[in-house]
């Protein structure tokens, strides 16, 4: 009995430590327009040229030097223009 518990304990951590292994992190994008407003997306959406925008990834950051920059949140899939959500 105690060999049985001890073989069901061993693969109970070999199967949590495979499902960690393959776990992947939320990966997000900050999108900013030419006037400035920045905002965050779960998806790399294929932005016209003209909306104006550049994606980055999550990590960018912008320095002191580049003040112009401010966040504008909004939900769904869009791109802000003239301080309005345009939703695509």
């Amino acid at each position: 009995m105690k060999k049985l518990m001890l073989q069901g304990a061993a693969a109970a951590i070999i199967g949590v430590a495979a499902l960690a292994g393959t776990a992947t992190t939320a990966s997000a994008y900050i999108v900013c327009n030419r006037a400035g407003d920045c905002w965050h997306t779960s998806e790399r959406y294929r932005y016209r040229p003209h909306f104006g925008v550049i994606v980055h990834d999550d990590n960018w950051r912008w320095r002191d030097r580049d003040r112009h920059y401010r966040w504008r949140e909004h939900d769904g899939r869009g791109y802000w223009r003239n301080g309005i959500w345009l939703t695509f």
